[in-house]
């Protein structure tokens, strides 16, 4: 919204001052002009730069900046629909059987605003410059409330009208878009672990309830991963809290990297992840779990981090998704089990050996 104002200040109305008094004096200067017409030349000049900027200029950087329409065809019918009732309006204000004496140009407002409402600034900027392009025409050739008799007259109160209409309809779709941008943010945190970016476990509870609910569709079964993080106290004891979180951030990358788009990595809690695997079985998700150890092992920063990884499938190993955590949690810790005993193993056969 600031810098919308300050395109409007700087831009519309700052910077035309400069060059119409640079221009205007230039040619009284010269005798182009005479000294008594400075005042109305001023202003006729200004008012049309001014109003120049704010329609054209506008509408060029903001379909510059992004021009492409990922629309629905219901989006494309919608922006159709706005311009054909502007076309239709504009045609009834500054067409060839508008009144001059009726001051209707305010029916063409409700448009603008649908336009700031329902779309963005650049579509706000393009039905603006339509609106223009119609009423200037029409008032060159004498229909509309503007169309005063002088042409020069009429112009300029043409462009008051629509440089007032440009700045409030680009302030207003401003606004919204902040305010779609806002409540976007808002529902990403709702629903997003601060620490890793991935989802928290509010997110994976849905998750895991839409999954159960797809299956009672399709009969397809899904998998979860439980991965908790191995030592991870040690990091923090050794290396600092901070290291610790970098630690916790460089296992997310992985999983967000090197998952599928249909997948879902969460953090569960603490130093424990969760995996959610749509439409595999225990051999895929085995093959997922091994194919993450081996990333993070080739992670290749310090401290060096490794993971502990626990699957279910449902329905098997579990009907609701409390059952389907407990299975994989009940995995995961008979793997780090294993690990120690292999560990103990190891450093037994190390001693007997010395």
């Amino acid at each position: 919204m600031q810098d919308t104002l300050k395109f409007a200040f700087l831009g519309g109305l700052l910077s035309t001052t400069i060059s119409s008094t640079i221009g205007v004096s230039a040619l009284t200067l010269g005798g182009f002009a005479r000294w008594v017409d400075y005042k109305p030349i001023w202003f006729t000049w200004w008012l049309g730069d001014a109003t120049g900027i704010l329609l054209l200029s506008s509408l060029l950087l903001l379909w510059s900046a992004d021009s492409r329409l990922n629309w629905k065809w219901e989006r494309f019918g919608e922006f159709g629909l706005l311009l054909a009732g502007l076309t239709a309006t504009s045609q009834i204000v500054f067409g060839p059987f508008a009144h001059r004496s009726y001051p209707i140009e305010y029916l063409c407002i409700p448009f603008l605003i649908w336009a700031a409402f329902r779309f963005r600034p650049r579509e706000a900027a393009a039905v603006i410059a339509v609106l223009s392009a119609i009423a200037i025409h029409g008032t060159l050739n004498g229909f509309g409330p503007f169309a005063l008799g002088v042409r020069n007259e009429s112009l300029l109160l043409l462009q008051a009208f629509m440089g007032i209409v440009a700045v409030m309809t680009l302030a207003l779709a401003v606004l919204t878009a902040e305010r779609s941008r806002a409540e976007e943010q808002i529902l990403n945190l709702a629903v997003t672990d601060p620490l890793t970016g991935l989802a928290n476990y509010r997110k994976l509870i849905d998750v895991l309830d839409l999954e159960i609910k797809r299956f009672g569709r399709t009969g397809r079964p899904f998998s979860i991963l439980l991965l908790d993080m191995d030592r991870l106290k040690a990091i923090n004891d050794s290396h600092g809290h901070l290291v610790g979180s970098r630690a916790l951030c460089r296992l997310g990358n992985i999983l967000r990297v090197h998952c599928r788009d249909i997948d879902t990595a969460g953090r569960y809690g603490g130093d424990e992840f969760v995996l959610v695997i749509p439409e595999t079985g225990r051999k895929q998700a085995q093959l997922v779990a091994q194919r993450i150890r081996q990333r993070v092992s080739e992670d290749g920063q310090q401290p060096a981090i490794s993971v502990s990884i626990g699957a279910a499938v449902y329905p098997r190993d579990g009907e609701t998704r409390d059952e389907m955590l407990e299975a994989a949690d009940r995995a995961l810790y008979e793997m780090k089990r294993r690990s120690r005993e292999e560990t103990q193993s190891s450093s037994r056969e190390n001693r007997n050996n010395t």
